[in-house]
């Protein structure tokens, strides 16, 4: 009992007299486990991304506050925040913005054409911050179209991207194509007559089997001259499938309305990593969740900024002996310029 009491008052941190009682107060410390992180790369934002961002912020600095952006300006809660901190004004409707004179951006997603033309109507003065990738799909469309083709558009319904692409042609011009099953179900007026384009930020693995099946029904349709499905999505779920296979569990930072970031955590599940989630700022991070969990799978999506990786890091070492490991598959020096009103 003596060695007892004397270990106590060994590891005590300090003590308290209380009616005349000697109170020790002690602390247990316990060595935190160790948990191995693979990081991704490439992750997070995108040169598209990186682009729209720029043109809001140089929008603000050149003409002030407010700066009306229709639509979030990218699928991510912390990016449009704080673009609203400095200023942005985010709508979804045009009709929601005032005769003020003060610029109109149009997001990274791409707007059907209707929208300029009611700007145009109503004489505001807008900037166009659609990705080059995504116009570069607007414009295979338009080809299409003006060459007699019927479009077939493989992406996912009610995405803003898939509302810009469609609104690009008239009503009925474009199909849109889901998976599959929507393929089988196809009624075109001429097979010999048909061309597919997709959005940008599709699962790589699954558009390959949607555009398979069109090829196995249409022999003749007609293919973009260069892969839809952009630079950024592609390289992003490269990665993740190097990470995924060696992680117990892997973690996304993206929005839950990011397409792209979703499908990080459906390619994770499918290639070895069953155990995946989106998760959106350090704060969310369920730590039950983790239990068990040796080794994690860390990757952003393309709107995702890096900031948030570091914070989730941050958060897990509060927990955790983190040991980090960059798992990289290659460099991306993809560089998108700014509209030319801008840098004036």
């Amino acid at each position: 009992m003596f060695h007892i009491n004397r270990l106590l008052k060994e590891s005590a941190i300090g003590k308290v007299k209380l009616y005349g009682y000697e109170l020790f107060i002690y602390i247990i410390c316990m060595e935190k486990r160790v948990l191995k992180i693979f990081l991704a790369a490439p992750r997070g934002f995108c040169a598209g991304v990186d682009r729209a961002v720029q043109i809001v912020e140089l929008a603000l600095k050149k003409y002030g506050s407010p700066v009306y952006v229709r639509h979030e300006i990218v699928h991510n809660k912390f990016v449009v925040d704080s673009l609203r901190d400095k200023g942005a004004v985010f709508v979804e409707k045009l009709s929601e913005i005032p005769d003020d004179g003060q610029p109109v951006i149009f997001s990274a997603h791409g707007v059907a054409k209707s929208v300029p033309e009611k700007a145009n109507a109503r004489n505001m003065f807008y900037i166009d911050a659609t990705c080059p990738l995504v116009s570069k799909v607007h414009r295979e469309a338009e080809r299409y179209y003006k060459s007699g083709h019927q479009v077939i558009l493989i992406g996912h319904a009610g995405h803003p991207e898939v509302v810009g692409t469609m609104g690009q042609l008239p009503r009925g011009a474009v199909i849109l194509v889901e998976n599959t099953n929507d393929v089988d179900c196809l009624e075109v007026k001429d097979a010999a007559k048909l061309a597919y384009c997709t959005q940008t930020t599709l699962s790589v693995d699954d558009t390959y089997s949607i555009i398979n099946a069109l090829h196995e029904r249409f022999n003749d349709i007609k293919v973009p001259s260069k892969e839809d499905i952009c630079y950024a999505t592609t390289n992003r779920q490269a990665a993740m499938k190097v990470i995924a296979p060696l992680s117990d569990a892997v973690m996304v930072l993206g929005a839950p309305n990011s397409s792209n970031s979703n499908r990080l955590v459906e390619v994770a599940a499918l290639n070895g990593c069953a155990k995946s989630m989106l998760v959106q700022r350090g704060g969310d991070i369920d730590f039950s969740w983790l239990d068990g969990v040796k080794s994690l799978g860390l990757s952003a999506g393309a709107s995702a900024p890096e900031i948030l990786v570091d914070e989730v890091i941050d958060r897990l070492r509060e927990h955790f002996n983190v040991e980090l490991e960059e798992v990289s598959i290659t460099k991306e020096n993809v560089n998108f310029k700014v509209p030319r009103i801008l840098k004036t």
